[in-house]
């Protein structure tokens, strides 16, 4: 079993529903990738997604984008991510690390490097947000050569044939989108995403993990017994965003405590 399958089938089995935030690398600082990692750990994460920047990243609400603009404006770009990854684990962030990107920044750094070398320096995944399933065997199989998992997304839109087609590329867990858009906090999921994760049941027994949206511990709480696991974004982006720097981390976990469960809103 692949470690962040394990991850997430235990987290799921210990408190419900498996937490999976992301950061961007190189937002907000160039440096802050590691200290934000420790942080989402110690508010109770299972896995983690690093966001590589990308220009033209046609997934991504405002929010990502904003953080993905920082990001670029700091330096940081798809040669970079290997060492990112690295600076993670010096920081003794020992749960899974999924790599989100897109297809070009790849391509960019060259398919067999880029595999490679993010899973040399601690990788775990990688979901590479913007290629078609009918083009992903090629990038798929070289992940499974490398160790890391192929993680596909899959929208509510998508077909019975299509979600069939994406689950037998997958391996780790099948990210699921809750709603046809880009990424972005909402007030709440849409009634389509219980049917839309049962059709996705019926083809796998993988993990299914739910992104774009998850902003408050009710959508959390909605998805036990539904998904394995929840997918955060925005929201920890509207948290740092909205805090003065030597705040940031204690912000942060608070709020991660929060959708995990291990703090009450209130407090």
């Amino acid at each position: 079993m692949s470690r962040i399958r394990e991850a997430i089938e235990r987290g799921r089995d210990e408190h419900g529903v498996a937490f999976i935030p992301y950061l961007t690398a190189g937002y907000p600082e160039s440096d802050a990738a590691a200290g934000l990692a420790r942080t989402l750990v110690a508010g109770g994460a299972d896995a983690i997604e690093v966001g590589i920047p990308f220009s033209d990243p046609l997934a991504d609400g405002p929010t990502i984008q904003l953080a993905g603009q920082k990001a670029l404006a700091n330096g940081m770009t798809i040669q970079q991510c290997p060492e990112v990854l690295r600076q993670i684990r010096t920081a003794e962030v020992v749960i899974p690390l999924i790599v989100m990107t897109y297809y070009n920044p790849i391509l960019a750094y060259g398919q067999d490097g880029f595999v490679k070398d993010v899973a040399e320096a601690g990788a775990d995944g990688l979901i590479a947000v913007d290629v078609p399933p009918e083009e992903a065997d090629e990038l798929s199989s070289r992940c499974r050569n490398a160790g890391l998992d192929y993680v596909p997304l899959l929208a509510p839109t998508s077909s019975q044939e299509r979600i069939a087609l994406c689950v037998r590329q997958a391996s780790g867990f099948v990210y699921c989108v809750s709603v046809a858009g880009v990424t972005g906090a909402r007030d709440t999921l849409p009634d389509e995403l219980e049917p839309f994760l049962k059709r996705v049941r019926r083809e796998t027994d993988l993990p299914l993990a739910v992104g774009f949206g998850i902003s408050r511990r009710e959508h959390v709480e909605s998805l036990q017994g539904k998904a394995d696991a929840v997918v955060v974004a925005s929201a920890l982006i509207d948290v740092i965003e909205a805090t003065p720097r030597d705040e940031r981390e204690e912000r942060l976990q608070a709020y991660v405590e929060v959708l995990t469960g291990r703090r009450r809103a209130s407090d």
